[in-house]
């Protein structure tokens, strides 16, 4: 988020048994090809530091200064850093966490400046910088001190080998904030000479954070000074900008490592993190999520003689991996989601336990809801479940499904209900989880009376208003495709009337459809369309995006858009002015409009599923034409990797399904439409033992497709099902050169209002 089919014409495929793939992937170190500084410099936003898979600690090098470009907290053409905080966002918008910042000093540098409100800084080199999966080090030149950090699921371990030096210190400082960050409460308590404890309670964009940690030092500090908000030393230690300086006397090469447990419930449970989860040496712990990345990168093994092909994949494989992230205690415990419209429920803070799941957070869900979350349940089917069981713990604990939730806060960031889609989607392709209690969530979120909704169930659409931030044609549609998930929710379950009534409301887009200038284009509250019109200009009417990009988005009946636009020779028509009409230069275009191509922008979601539209018209070598270019120029192994907004897996989740060949143009019908394979070959691991293997014949000469054939048998359509997938098997892609052979066939496409379970 930002503040931040195909009708392949040609395509074949079938079902039988499946065959021995011809090529063996091989065998080797995966974590050797991923890049964690894709997407540090650029539009990306996202962070180099130490993590594990969903891992609660996010431990990553802090520039200290705040800004667009350090939105999570380092940014890559900066030389310094003001310390190494435990908590960032990944490839958002949103200017929040930062907790509990770290930093190593000594005698040998005092540099202060305004930039970093006057904080300890090192200058540093990226020729003496590095990082791979579940480690980052650093050389901060200043100090002669290396920092090097590793991770746990809750624990973030710092190692710091200093030179000789009598005024050695570590800083810990929680009333370092930057951007929408800010500390509300913070509390230090020293428990020994090499344990800490204390609280930083915060506001930003999650406006009732509330972070516990618990500090374990293999060195016995010599001494302390605490600054907080009241007289020095005076126990307690607190405030809103509560700071301690450790004191060390070091020898040269002399190594203190620092454990620091999280928890969003106590202290005790953060330092019970760390006895369960962190008693080895740095290097067994570094080992360990170096390992656990490996075992997550091992599902998808690709053949490709490109080695920095395989640094794009496999780095994108890893960064969809960095959301959503854990927030329970390993006793399931954790503050529950009862920050209310920004305000606390009565009694303040309740504690929730997760029984027998883990509960997650960071739910991005107007970006992931797109292809993070059905690429998920292809490589992640162990977790969807907890997933969609911690949506449900929200909306248990708030009356309604987070929009986007963060650290137990719902942020109302973005638009739609796009919970429902995931658990829908969940639902069809067989989760195990309440499912009464899911559809009475997601009716429920779908029946209330704010962001606009109740005017939206009572004119079905949303007319223009005075907020800077309307988005009212945005709105109206994203309504429209969560409620055509409920509908068929409902037709499931066998709740005729509910089916009906959300059916209808799925087809409130074409009440902004202008048939005179066949565009989707807002209204007045009395129904009348706006005007003057310009379709390419940033307006409020569009959430982040203009007409342009919004028109494509009815994803549960492209066949109704393509007839109301006249057919399919005039919707081709648009569909390739989409990617001519380019910008112009004097047009003023937004942070979020990038990775252009004519009107289409990469690097914003709305975009995503466009170019498999061509599917549709019986032109798949437009999409597979298409695909390949965005592929291949959007996506680069260097720090200006990004070409938007990495958005917590969703830019990375497009990579791995569209690489791989195909794409949920509906995220929750059950199906992934068709497209052209990156990588001679890709081995999927699907559930139960068994492996999906994906190759293309002629792929180094040719970028069309010719045919598919699933497990040997030739496709007369232009979709595979999820349960295909899952099956195991094989799907064979045979290329050529000729575009006019790739749209020979006529290639069944998905069917409207069907879900394919």
């Amino acid at each position: 988020m930002r503040l931040g089919c195909i009708h392949i014409t040609l395509l074949v495929l079938a079902i039988s048994c499946s065959p021995q793939p011809k090529k063996q992937a091989v065998n080797e170190e995966l974590t050797a090809y991923v890049n964690p500084f894709i997407g540090t410099d650029g539009p990306g936003n996202t962070y180099p530091g130490a993590t594990t898979p969903f891992g609660m600690v996010q431990l990553s090098p802090d520039i200290g200064i705040p800004g667009w470009d350090r939105i999570a907290g380092y940014y890559y053409q900066d030389s310094i850093i003001s310390g190494f905080s435990h908590t960032h966002l990944t490839g958002t918008g949103a200017g929040d966490l930062y907790d509990i910042l770290v930093m190593p000093t000594n005698g040998r540098s005092s540099k202060k400046i305004k930039a970093n409100n006057y904080k300890p800084h090192s200058s540093f080199s990226h020729d003496k910088e590095g990082a791979s999966p579940g480690y980052y080090w650093v050389d901060l030149l200043d100090y002669g001190i290396k920092a090097e950090m590793t991770a746990t699921s809750r624990v973030g371990v710092h190692r710091y080998t200093f030179p000789k030096d009598e005024n050695s210190q570590i800083h810990v400082d929680l009333g370092y904030a930057i951007n929408w960050d800010k500390p509300t409460d913070t509390f230090i308590k020293v428990v020994n000479d090499s344990t800490l404890q204390g609280h930083r309670m915060s506001t930003g964009w999650a406006r009732n954070q509330r972070l516990f940690f618990e500090m374990h030092f293999s060195k016995p500090f010599q001494s302390y000074q605490i600054l907080d908000d009241k007289k020095p030393d005076e126990p307690p230690f607190g405030g809103i900008n509560s700071k301690i300086i450790l004191n060390y006397s070091t020898n040269e090469g002399e190594q203190i490592v620092v454990k620091t447990g999280l928890s969003s419930v106590s202290s005790e449970a953060a330092g019970k993190a760390i006895l369960s989860e962190a008693t080895k040496s740095f290097d067994t712990l570094k080992e360990a999520a170096k390992q656990t990345w490996e075992e997550e990168l091992q599902k998808i093994q690709i053949v490709s003689k490109d080695a920095n092909q395989k640094s794009i994949f496999y780095t994108m494989l890893y960064q969809s991996m960095l959301a959503p992230t854990l927030y329970s205690d390993s006793n399931g415990e954790y503050k529950a989601a009862n920050d209310v419209h920004g305000k606390q429920r009565q009694g303040g803070d309740s504690i929730s336990k997760a029984e027998n799941y883990n509960r997650y957070d960071t739910f991005s869900l107007w970006d992931t809801f797109r292809a993070a979350h059905p690429l998920y349940t292809i490589i992640q089917p162990d977790k969807v479940p907890d997933m969609i069981k911690s949506l449900l713990a929200h909306y248990k604990e708030t009356d309604i499904l987070p929009v986007w939730s963060m650290q137990g806060s719902e942020t109302n960031m973005m638009i739609g209900y796009h919970a429902v889609p995931v658990i829908v989607d969940a639902y069809f392709k067989g989760f195990q989880f309440d499912v009464d209690l899911a559809y009475k969530a997601c009716k429920e979120s779908a029946m209330v009376n704010e962001r606009q909704i109740d005017v939206y169930k009572e004119r079905g659409f949303i007319p223009v208003d005075e907020h800077h931030e309307n988005w009212s044609v945005s709105k109206t549609m994203e309504y429209a495709y969560d409620d055509w998930c409920i509908a068929m929710f409902a037709k499931d379950l066998g709740k005729q009337e509910d089916y009906e009534y959300f059916l209808k409301r799925s087809e409130n887009w074409k009440n902004l459809y202008n048939s005179k200038r066949s565009w989707l284009q807002p209204k007045d509250i009395h129904g009348e369309f706006i005007e003057p019109f310009v379709p390419k200009e940033y307006s409020p009417y569009f959430c982040e995006s203009n007409a342009w990009h919004y028109y494509w988005y009815v994803p549960q009946d492209i066949a109704g858009l393509i007839e109301k636009t006249g057919g399919e020779e005039r919707f081709e028509q648009k569909l390739d002015s989409m990617f001519s009409y380019a910008p112009s230069p004097e047009d003023k275009l937004p942070v979020f409009s990038t990775g252009m191509i004519g009107q289409y922008a990469h690097g914003n979601e709305p975009s995503h599923h466009v170019a498999y539209l061509y599917n549709y018209l019986n032109q798949p070598s437009k999409a597979q034409k298409l695909v390949r270019e965005i592929l291949e120029n959007q996506y680069k192994n260097e720090p200006n990797g990004h070409c938007g907004n990495e958005d917590c897996g969703q830019m990375s989740s497009w990579y791995i399904l569209s690489s791989l060949g195909f794409y949920p143009v509906n995220p929750s019908q059950g199906v992934y439409d068709l497209g052209a394979p990156m990588f001679e070959e890709a081995i999927v691991e699907v559930a139960n033992g068994k492996t999906f293997t994906v190759s293309a014949d002629g792929l180094e000469e040719n970028q069309f497709v010719q045919s598919v054939a699933l497990n040997g048998e030739t496709l007369n359509r232009s979709y595979i099902t999820h349960k295909e997938i899952m099956n195991g098997g094989s799907l064979v892609f045979t290329m050529t050169n000729d575009s006019e052979l790739a749209d020979k066939n006529q290639l069944k496409t998905p069917e409207v209002n069907k879900i394919y379970n």
